[in-house]
This record gives structure tokens, sequence and C-alpha cells, in this order.
């Protein structure tokens, strides 16, 4: 993994992740939890807190949230 992979978890904090009010913890889904950053958002899977994740412009997952909309 590419010290890059772990930039969004050196940039936000345990408590900046958050997932969407439409998971649920029966185990089984796939879910990603999101961190909103200054200009960035990360992104990672809310199974694996520890990395890897990257980082979005605010800018593109604006335009991705709205697209699955």
């Amino acid at each position: 993994m590419t010290a890059n992979a772990y930039l969004a978890l050196d940039m936000a904090d345990e408590t900046s992740w958050f997932k969407s009010s439409y998971s649920n913890d029966n185990g089984g889904g796939g879910c990603i939890s999101i961190a909103v950053l200054t200009d960035q958002v990360g992104v990672r899977d809310s199974k694996q807190t520890n990395g890897p994740a990257f980082l979005v412009p605010t800018t593109a997952w604006s335009a991705f949230v709205d697209m699955v909309r």
C-alpha cells in the first residue's frame, strides 16, 4: 500500500468519519465512511477503519452524489 493510501487517515481524526444513515450494521453490507475536509473528501471502507482511504476533491464528490441521487 502506498503512502498516499493513508493520507486521508492522517488528515481526518476518527470523529470526522461518518457512514450514511442508509447504512445498516447487519454484518453483510458493504458501506463506506466519509470525512469532509476543507477542499477534499476522505473515503474508506467502514469495516477497515485503519485504511486504506483515499481523497477526492469536494467538487468531484458532490458531482458523484448528485449523479447517484
